[in-house]
């Protein structure tokens, strides 16, 4: 008899087990969102007869392509692509409009994460003192630690503050970024008072003194970068202390000219992802019973596409050595968390513009225009005193809008739309100006949709200008006579990769077109989470639906 109340109470406990396991909600036990500055969606392509099998082409080859991933709000930027790509939000709605703004109360000129209230944690700097509170959403991040009562750990990681700070969210246990003066990793007190062990160790290394050693040479011979234009070209930049755009650099010269040129480096991506491994270990992300939750940001890529441009030997070999780097950290998931455990996503924050010299050696219409923001305020200001006799009407140029003092418009009696409809007029007679557009009144100016819905979405009343400026197609800043940079409309800035690997992910491509806002939802209806607060996307049914079949 005893054996037989044994037996029925071993095979309750089995079934109640199998229960268990058979109820418990599918997710994985790691989500890592990869954003890679200023990629550009056909580098998947230009480079891909020399990348390896690790790293793009096995996310190309088993994992799934949106092809057509569009940014649908300008600007188009770090800080804005960002927010945007982990709350599923835009400027108009998220607050953040831009990596910098004019506050349109206060007139003061705002960086997206400064936070006053706050104090460096890790440095003597005043560089910690950022937080995610210019924020106005949650972001996905946020929503699994609701989710989960908090069970899940989020931790950011990137060079650059906001890159960190901004996709890990308001609720994250951790955010780092890089600081150029001590060379090591640090955070703000909005998050912790002291750095943890791990990052205090991994900092001890001194990794940028390894990297520095041995200079910054092309990872395979340069007569076979044949992708990229020559290794001496006009419209290049350089290295701090260089004499001249050509391999090899001498990294230690470099450094000691400016310590910030380290991020100008392919191994900026290469140390981010190594204390990115750091992060995995030292707070056991994807070890846990809750699904946790890593964003990282690899910069280099931004910086080195700035100073050289999209079509230099130097952005190449980056991506060539950021595909090794990207092999290596795929391999180390597989063996720490476990391949079928992890969901990753790799997309972008932007994209970037060929260089101005590139683009007229090649016969393809470009030009520079004048970004001194003084110098265009006064011409602006000028303008308009011919009409209304009066200076200063307007207070500043950024990103690309046009702020007018209110008080003093006020203050005068004048008639605000007429100030804005005579520098709107001015503004399209001016060389490389493709449209100028009252930002109140943007659905109904006379430009195409896309462009329009785009200036609808990233105008933040409270934060952005009241006059946004469209340049014609590879127009650049005048201070980008050489290297590159990005912000605008175009697809050369806007068409940015999406690749989804690993957990339940099939494999598969679409050119269906979807939007940076589409990524949150994709991975909240993937992990079972209500999106973010202010998310205008939508999932990406192509993943989803056979995921959750």
């Amino acid at each position: 008899m005893k054996k037989v109340c044994l037996f029925f109470l071993s095979s309750i406990i089995l079934l109640f087990s199998c229960h268990q396991k058979q109820s418990q909600l599918p997710r994985p036990k790691l989500v890592i969102g990869i954003v890679i500055d200023q990629m550009r969606w056909d580098y998947l392509y230009r480079y891909y007869d020399k990348y390896g099998n690790t790293g793009f082409k096995r996310l190309l080859k088993h994992g799934f392509s949106c092809s057509n991933t569009l940014i649908n709000h300008l600007p188009s930027q770090t800080a804005v692509g960002h927010s945007t790509i982990f709350s599923g939000s835009i400027p108009s709605i998220d607050g953040i409009a831009g990596n910098d703004w004019i506050d349109q109360k206060t007139r003061q000129r705002i960086y997206c994460t400064d936070d006053s209230t706050v104090v460096s944690v890790g440095a003597a700097s005043i560089d910690g003192k950022m937080s995610p509170r210019n924020l106005w959403v949650t972001t996905v991040t946020d929503e699994l630690r609701l989710a989960t009562n908090f069970q899940s750990k989020v931790i950011g990681v990137s060079l650059k503050d906001r890159a960190s700070i901004l996709p890990a969210g308001h609720t994250a246990n951790g955010a780092f970024w890089f600081d150029d003066e001590s060379a090591g990793f640090i955070t703000s007190s909005y998050y912790m008072q002291k750095l943890p062990k791990w990052v205090n160790d991994f900092n001890k290394e001194k990794n940028v003194d390894k990297f520095l050693k041995d200079g910054w040479n092309t990872l395979y011979p340069i007569k076979d970068y044949t992708e990229s234009t020559g290794d001496n070209e006009s419209w290049e930049g350089m290295l701090k202390g260089a004499q001249k755009p050509t391999f090899s650099f001498n990294l230690k010269t470099a450094y000691a000219a400016d310590k910030s040129s380290f991020r100008n480096t392919p191994f900026g991506n290469t140390l981010t992802l190594q204390f990115a491994k750091a992060a995995i270990e030292g707070e056991e992300l994807g070890q846990r019973d809750a699904t946790d939750f890593l964003t990282i940001n690899c910069a280099s890529t931004d910086y080195v596409g700035h100073m050289t441009g999209t079509n230099s030997i130097e952005i190449e070999d980056t991506y060539l050595r950021f595909d090794k780097d990207l092999g290596d950290f795929l391999s180390y998931l597989d063996s720490k968390v476990g391949t079928d455990n992890y969901l990753l996503f790799i997309s972008a924050d932007h994209g970037a513009s060929q260089s101005e010299g590139f683009l007229q050696v090649n016969n393809i219409p470009s030009g520079l225009f004048d970004e001194n923001s003084e110098f265009e305020r006064y011409k602006i200001n000028n303008a308009l005193k011919q009409k209304f006799n009066t200076d200063s009407l307007a207070i500043g140029i950024d990103d690309d809008e046009v702020s007018f003092d209110e008080r003093r418009i006020d203050s005068l009696k004048l008639d605000k739309q007429q100030i804005k409809q005579t520098a709107i007029n001015f503004l399209e007679g001016q060389d490389g100006i493709l449209y100028a557009v009252d930002e109140e009144h943007a659905a109904t100016a006379p430009i195409p949709q896309r462009i329009r819905d785009m200036i609808i979405n990233g105008y933040c009343k409270q934060r952005s200008g009241e006059v946004k400026i469209i340049f014609q197609a590879n127009w650049l800043p005048d201070e980008y006579k050489t290297g590159t940079t990005h912000s605008a409309w175009n697809p050369y800035d806007t068409h940015i990769p999406l690749l989804f690997y690993g957990w339940k992910i099939p494999h598969g491509e679409s050119n269906e077109t979807v939007y940076m806002t589409d990524i949150a939802p994709t991975v909240a209806a993937l992990l079972h989470i209500q999106m973010p607060s202010g998310c205008i996307g939508k999932p990406i049914v192509a993943i989803t639906d056979k995921v959750n079949k």
